[in-house]
């Protein structure tokens, strides 16, 4: 009858662990297939310069959201010489969680050779 009783434990404490261990494999299949925070940098640059036909130069802000991205993107508006006058701009550009673009905004045009004044102390 012990023999039972600790067959039966053991075949209850297997199928815990297994319970246990398809859980953290759920967990680890998710962290894979989410992009790596450089592949998302990557799409995000394309995808913007695929819809606005300017070339991300920078990024300067990005971060991880409970939505997916959220980045601020500096590109080359109008292009004048000397290159200090040209114009730039930054974008706000949004992402899932699977790194594709879902929205964009420009959020100010500034030129190139000009401080800028708008933000204080970096943010």
């Amino acid at each position: 009858m012990s023999n039972t009783k600790n067959t039966q434990e053991s075949q209850g404490s297997q199928k815990s662990q297994d319970s246990q261990d398809s859980g953290r494999t759920n967990d680890n299949q998710k962290a894979e297939s989410r992009p790596k925070p450089m592949e998302v940098l990557r799409q995000a640059r394309g995808q913007l310069a695929e819809l606005t036909g300017m070339e991300a130069e920078s990024v300067s802000s990005f971060e991880q959201t409970e939505e997916g991205w959220a980045l601020e993107v500096e590109v080359l508006e109008l292009e004048r010489v000397p290159d200090t006058m040209s114009l730039m701009a930054s974008y706000q550009v949004e992402l899932d969680t699977e790194g594709q673009l879902t929205g964009y905004r420009r959020v100010r045009r500034y030129e190139r050779g000009r401080s800028d004044a708008r933000r204080s102390g970096g943010h």
